[in-house]
């Protein structure tokens, strides 16, 4: 069993933000290119209301593509 839940995309994005993550700039569509001072960007590519499951959730916390 997983030890992720899930969470709404805003709230994940939010806490992103909470740990350093910036939005660079809005991509196509609800797609965002997030950055972060030593990390490479990212795109978060969520509806705001979209449930993220665990095991995107867990892939994401590992950063693995």
């Amino acid at each position: 069993m997983s030890r992720w839940g899930t969470a709404k995309s805003r709230a994940v994005l939010k806490a992103l933000q909470k740990i350093g993550w910036e939005q660079a700039r809005e991509a196509t569509g609800s797609h965002r290119v997030l950055r972060r001072e030593g990390w490479e960007p990212c795109v978060f590519a969520f509806h705001d209301g979209e449930e993220i499951g665990p095991k995107m959730l867990a892939r994401s916390a590992s950063g693995r593509d």
